[in-house]
């Protein structure tokens, strides 16, 4: 299998769940493959690299670390390692190596969203919420016109209790992406903290008029009785 080194998007929303039965067979065929490979080329810092990234699909976040040491070893500013390395050491909850991981990325790659939003999150799990919505802050000022940096925003406001603001991103977000089903459930879980259930309700009507099946959000729907 061809693995493709590129950044996974670390969400305050996103939930990794695992693969089913068959995708994960097909990851663990591809992982003993690339563990060969590599016997044969211990340097090929390629090799390593695609461990890793097999590693996280396979959510064994250890393993991923323990080769994204190898790549490091080498080369100390290589950016997948480093963002890899990033994300297994938040899935650890070794939020500290994590920042440090995302802090020295961005030295080099500035303007990289993904690792913005990571260390934005491991912010919010070291309990620094000011500096996650500060960085926040500055993804917006970067990306005007991308809906996840103010859907993540917003997460970081609900983390904070900062519901009116939350509801402003929310809506911004929605503007640049109508149809997102996880927007109209962020924005009516926000209405709900508010205690404004008629507007939450509203909100998961429109959700079905732009396309979410309406037995997807049955759930919502009873807790804006």
């Amino acid at each position: 299998m061809n693995i493709k080194h590129t950044f996974i998007l670390p969400l305050f929303f996103l939930v990794t769940t695992a693969a089913g039965a068959q995708s994960l067979e097909l990851w663990r065929d591809s992982l003993t493959t690339l563990k060969k490979q590599a016997e044969l080329q211990p340097k090929s810092v390629e090799l390593q690299l695609s461990i890793a990234a097999v590693n996280l699909q396979l959510l064994e976040w250890e393993d991923a670390v323990q080769a994204c040491n190898s790549v490091l070893t080498a080369d100390g500013n290589n950016l997948p390692a480093l963002f890899y390395r990033a994300y297994a050491n938040n899935n650890l909850r070794r939020y500290e190596l994590a920042k440090n991981d995302y802090e020295q990325f961005l030295s080099i790659a500035p303007r990289n969203m993904e690792a913005r939003l990571g260390l934005a999150y491991t912010y919010t799990k070291l309990k620094r919420n000011t500096d996650a919505l500060d960085e926040m802050n500055n993804l917006v000022e970067m990306y005007p016109d991308s809906s996840i940096v103010y859907e993540a925003r917003a997460e970081v406001e609900k983390s904070m209790k900062s519901y009116d603001t939350a509801l402003f991103d929310l809506d911004e977000a929605l503007k640049r992406a109508p149809g997102k089903r996880d927007l109209y459930i962020s924005k009516a879980e926000t209405l709900l903290f508010l205690n404004r259930k008629k507007e939450a309700k509203n909100t998961l009507d429109e959700a079905v008029r732009n396309g979410t099946p309406k037995g997807l959000l049955l759930d919502w729907y009873k807790k804006c009785e």
